[in-house]
């Protein structure tokens, strides 16, 4: 069962790139949901940043409330993509 995960990073002008449904609330800021544990989602993100760049991925126990994100953001998370 996969699980929902907001990731941030410190370089808005690296977009990462994931095989799992994810929809980027902002340019540094993005909802994924995988089936990889904490660690393994962790390190695939980290291998796309530039050495020493800034980076939280924390999963999430329920979607989370937010507002100004991009277009599309709350429709993706309501259906659960």
């Amino acid at each position: 069962m996969s699980e929902l995960f907001l990731i941030w990073h410190g370089d808005p002008k690296t977009a990462v790139e994931l095989a799992e449904p994810m929809h980027a609330l902002r340019d540094d800021l993005i909802l994924v949901r995988s089936d990889r544990t904490l660690s393994r989602l962790y390190h695939a993100v980290k291998h796309q940043l530039p050495r020493d760049t800034a980076l939280c991925v924390a999963p999430l126990a329920s979607a989370p409330k937010f507002k100004g994100m991009t277009a599309g953001a709350l429709t993706w998370v309501r259906r659960g993509a």
